[in-house]
């Protein structure tokens, strides 16, 4: 039993530590919106949350908007991609207490509002993708698509959702 203990005690040593993490990066998160009508920013069922699409919220108010193609490059969607794992881990955090208590990023859901012809949704993505495994480590990998639509809510230029594992 006491070597089941010390195992474990080393494994959570290696994971990084989240709060410190987004600290070093210079990211804060921003208390999180409230979900509208019959619809919650995050629901708990058993070890995962299920994050609603969020998007890419600025920090200092206000969103990203256009579209990738068109306005918009594939960088600054990058960076939009980016902004919404920001606000998802606002709203991951409210539910949970602890971003510590993340065991893993599961599966996403990227949505690029971009113009019939780009192909390149994927690379916008990989805005997020990267964040969340320079938070989150080997434990911020995951199962993901990205898609190309004609047009997000209020014209935002990324929507993006996830499902998380925490600990119990």
């Amino acid at each position: 039993m006491l070597f089941l203990a010390v195992a474990f005690q080393g494994n959570a040593q290696t994971r990084p530590d989240v709060e410190k993490k987004l600290t070093e990066l210079g990211i804060s998160l921003a208390k999180p919106k409230p979900g509208k009508g019959n619809i919650l920013p995050a629901v708990r069922v058993g070890n995962l949350i299920y994050l609603s699409g969020h998007g890419p919220d600025k920090p200092g108010g206000g969103q990203i908007l256009g579209k990738v193609g068109d306005n918009l490059s594939v960088e600054q969607g990058k960076e939009a991609a980016k902004l919404c794992g920001v606000a998802l881990l606002a709203a991951l955090k409210n539910e949970i207490g602890d971003l510590n208590k993340v065991k893993r990023v599961v599966k996403v859901l990227g949505l690029v509002n971009s113009t019939p012809t780009l192909t390149q949704q994927p690379q916008v993505i990989n805005g997020f993708t990267d964040f969340m495994v320079e938070v989150f480590g080997e434990s911020g990998k995951h199962a993901r698509s990205a898609i190309g639509v004609a047009s997000l809510p209020s014209g935002i230029a990324v929507e993006i959702e996830m499902i998380v594992e925490v600990e119990p």
